[in-house]
Formats: C-alpha cells, structure tokens, sequence
C-alpha cells in the first residue's frame, strides 16, 4: 500500500485557514497524512505568537475568528518545515510574495510533488503575461492546479453551500485534489482548462473594484448589473488575447470560477467593499486596505495594475475600457465619476 500523502498549506489567512480546515477533516481519510502542516507568518496577536494561539486553542483569532480548525492542522512558523517531505501543496498566499516562497521552498518537498494555486493574481514580465502557477511550476519544477470560484472564505468556513472549479492540464492531480478537498458543502468541478479558470480568478477582482465605486456612488443594481456584464465581457477578451491555452473555451466563464465568482466578489468581497469605502472617503485605497482588512491584502487595484502594463505594452488600453479606469482611479488620481464614463463608452455598445 502507497504511504499517505503528505499535505502542505502554503498560507493561514482567512482563505487558507478556510482552506485547512477543509483539508484537515478530509485528511483523516487513508490516502492523507493525518497531520496537516499549515505555513504561518508568524506574528504576534495580544502578546502571544499567532502559531501558538493556533496550536493551543485550535483557532485562527486574527483571520479566521469564531471557527475552530481541526486539531490534526499544525501550524507551523518555518517555511521549510512546514514544507518538508510534502507530497501536496496548497498555495494560498498573496500573489506578491509567491516567488520569494518558492525560491525559499525549493529542495525540501517531495520530488513527486504536485501543487494547487488558489492565488488570484497574474504577474507583468518584459514578455506579457506570466500566470501564479506558472511562477511555482517553473520554480518547483512540480505540476500545479488551480482552484477558484464563488468562495467567500467566512461562509466556506461556516459550512453554508458553495460551488467552486479546479483547473488541471493533468486530469489525475485535479481529481487527486478534488478527493483532499471536496465535502458535501464544498462542491468542485474539474475542467481542463486551467489557465482559463486561473484568468478569472485574477481578473474578476478588477471587476469587482468597479461594481464597489459604483456602490459608492449609489448608482443602482441596473447600474451593477452592467459592471459585471461588461465586466465578463473584459475578462473574456482578455483571456483570448494573452491565455497560452489557444482553445479558451466560453463554458469555462459559467463555471463557478467564471460568472458566479464575478457575482458573489461584486457583492459581498474585499474588493468591492475597500472601493465603496475609497469612492466615498477620499482615502487612498493603501490606508483603507490597513483600516479594514485587518492584515490581509487587496488584489483587485494590484492586479489592475498588472494588467495596464500589460495592455501598455501591446497597445491595447482602449480595448479594455473598465480595467483601465480601475488603474487610473486607483493609481493615477483620475475621478471615481470616470468609471460611469467609462460604462457610457463602452466599445461593447458600438
């Protein structure tokens, strides 16, 4: 019989606790380790060390509040220790900090280690377009799948009922993840098209930024309805231009990754929440992402950011009309007004 397999998460925020403690329940089964190793920075919360806290009282207090995680979860300071000998690794970190982890990684898993992203988030490089999973492929030398979808970490955590989606261009390692993963609460469709279903769990984000200036501006759920439509009709554009899949397939956007993650961001996420907050404040949204989040990051206006570099280099700015507004309000002090500008314009309505 095949040892049990060792599981990783690279990552304890409010997603990745969610997240383990998922894997911590289903890791009981015979195919995984028992014991779950989860990678914390370590920080300190009223005096004591946050892994500490973690592994006494069995809860994430600063990220995940109100939620106890199984106690075969370890939390674990030492990247390289939590690492060590993994079979699986769940990566669920901000996009900004993948490449430092990796290089810190390299050497300490198992040589047959296969990962999963649950980044969202796409990185600009001299060349285009460079994915988070391609990042960790090329520095860990390991086949990684992705997950995305309709999934606010909070009521993942509570348990309430949610679809998500696992991209894998190795069909096997999407089921061998969806079996660490799936429970009757949490449900996973695996498709093929991986960069697809990683694409929209970045670019979404943007999106969502919109539909939360616009809420700050009160201008209506037809007004949102717009957004996201529009919106979808970006990423999608998008994805055709710069996936290096070149059979992008238009079912892969009514997945959960696709339209009912684009949803549920535009109403309930950190982003559209943040830029409400920033279209009504005068706040920068670097100050309003300290004041509300409580330590975790903001993806949607680095992400716009990313992508506007991208657009700059190809010359395609005006195609993207909404990703590019989103860049300049945040970064380039153009009005929140301009995002209805933006919609009145749109090269959809020509």
């Amino acid at each position: 019989m095949a040892s049990p397999l060792k599981v990783c998460v690279v990552g304890s925020g409010n997603w990745g606790s969610a997240i383990a403690r998922i894997i911590g329940h289903n890791a009981r089964s015979l195919r995984f380790a028992t014991t779950v190793k989860m990678w914390v920075f370590e920080e300190n919360v009223n005096g004591r060390k946050l892994s500490d806290i973690i592994n006494t009282e069995h809860e994430n207090v600063k990220y995940l509040p109100g939620y106890k995680l199984p106690q075969n979860v370890l939390a674990v300071p030492e990247l390289r220790d939590a690492a060590k000998g993994a079979d699986l690794l769940v990566f669920v970190v901000p996009h900004q900090f993948i490449r430092r982890l990796c290089d810190e990684m390299v050497g300490c898993v198992s040589t047959k280690a296969r990962g999963i992203s649950l980044i969202k988030g796409i990185d600009a490089c001299p060349g285009g377009l460079t994915l988070i999973s391609d990042i960790i492929r090329e520095k860990m030398g390991m086949d990684v799948s992705v997950l995305m979808g309709a999934n606010i970490a909070n009521e993942v955590a509570a348990e309430k009922f949610c679809e998500t989606t696992i991209g894998s261009r190795i069909l096997e390692n999407g089921l061998l993840f969806k079996e660490l993963l799936q429970t009757p609460n949490f449900r996973i469709t695996v498709v093929d098209d991986a960069d697809t279903v990683e694409l929209c769990g970045a670019l979404k984000n943007i999106v969502a930024v919109s539909a939360g200036f616009c809420d700050g501006l009160r201008c209506g759920d037809n007004t949102k309805a717009a957004v996201i439509r529009l919106g979808l009709m970006e990423m999608i554009g998008f994805t055709r231009l710069f996936s290096k899949n070149t059979n992008v397939s238009t079912e892969t956007f009514l997945e959960s990754c696709g339209v009912a993650d684009l949803i549920t961001t535009c109403y309930g996420g950190r982003n559209q929440r943040v830029a409400e907050a920033f279209s009504k404040s005068g706040k920068s949204i670097g100050q309003l992402e300290k004041e509300m989040l409580n330590g975790q990051k903001l993806q949607g206006p680095a992400t716009s950011a990313e992508v506007y570099h991208i657009l700059q280099q190809k010359g395609l700015v005006d195609k993207f009309p909404m990703f590019t507004a989103v860049y300049q309000i945040c970064f380039q002090g153009k009005p929140v007004q301009e995002i209805i500008s933006c919609l009145q314009s749109h090269p959809e309505h020509e």
